[in-house]
């Protein structure tokens, strides 16, 4: 008949010995780094490392993005917005009883040269091994619909020969080797745009994608395209002098130059580029 009460003697002692969870500590800890957080606003690496490996981000108009460094591409891409300016304001912060999971909701404001947008949001934060806290959980939108887009201006005159076009080395994002020209526009600002690259036999770039469609003219040489998330030279169809190819918004794509090439590219700006692969993206520091 004593072993209830031993048992219950060995429960008491048990619950006893495990620490209790400091609920006003932990949410004071989770409140603090989401304050530090939303001072590094114009810095990707930094503000990308307040999220979890396995993070999610649920951003207006994008597909889900998984994963801290495609989670960064996409954060840089933004970040590289003409006029970007974006301002986090938490209000309610809650902790689990086990002090290991949290949720923040706020508000925040997004400038950009083209307009501003207020929204609302919701990050859920998990503890980590090392006692940090970090977004397990990214998910955003704005109060007001998107207005239209508005009328892009009237085109300006311009007439080019072939030996006024000015050529310079390619944007960094792009892999090494080739050159640009802008023929007409300014492929960072909204709007439509022209350019020209020139590019080496052999040239590649890894499987990547646009938020905006991207129409491909081939002015000299051999150019191929394949689509898929990895790069399948069997699966390329080449685009020989004189060929076209619209690539629509979000289609995962990668290129090969078969032979020396000069391709001509327009699109409506801001052009960006997003690698399917963040590590493909040479403009990332290396360590």
């Amino acid at each position: 008949m004593r072993t209830p009460t031993l048992f219950a003697a060995v429960l008491v002692l048990l619950v006893g010995c495990t620490p209790r969870v400091d609920l006003e500590q932990e949410r004071a800890a989770l409140t603090r780094t989401d304050r530090e957080w939303s001072q590094v606003t114009n810095d990707p690496d930094k503000f990308a490392s307040y999220y979890a490996a396995d993070a999610s981000f649920y951003a207006n108009g994008v597909p889900l993005v998984k994963g801290q460094p495609a989670i960064r591409e996409v954060i840089a891409g933004l970040m590289s917005l003409p006029g970007f300016a974006l301002t986090v304001t938490g209000t309610n912060t809650q902790v689990s009883a086990a002090g290991d999971v949290g949720y923040i909701t706020g508000t925040y404001e997004l400038k950009l040269a083209s307009g501003v947008e207020k929204g609302k949001y919701v990050t859920v934060w998990r503890k980590q091994a090392d006692g940090n806290w970090r977004v397990v959980e990214d998910i955003f939108n704005a109060d007001a619909a998107p207005p239209p887009p508005p009328a892009p201006p009237p085109g300006v005159h311009t007439q080019l020969s072939a030996d006024k076009v000015v050529w310079g080395d390619a944007p960094p994002n792009l892999p090494r080797g080739a050159k640009l020209a802008v023929i007409s526009g300014d492929p960072s600002m909204p709007g439509p745009f022209v350019v020209r690259l020139q590019a080496p036999a052999g040239y590649t770039v890894p499987p990547h994608w646009h938020p905006t469609d991207e129409h491909v003219t081939v002015l000299a040489g051999t150019f191929a395209l394949g689509m898929g998330d990895t790069v399948d030279k069997a699966a390329l169809q080449d685009l020989p002098v004189g060929g076209y190819a619209l690539l629509p918004a979000e289609m995962h794509h990668y290129a090969v130059a078969k032979t020396a090439v000069t391709l001509q590219i327009h699109a409506n700006g801001p052009f960006v580029l997003n690698y399917v692969n963040p590590t493909d993206d040479p403009s990332r520091p290396r360590n």
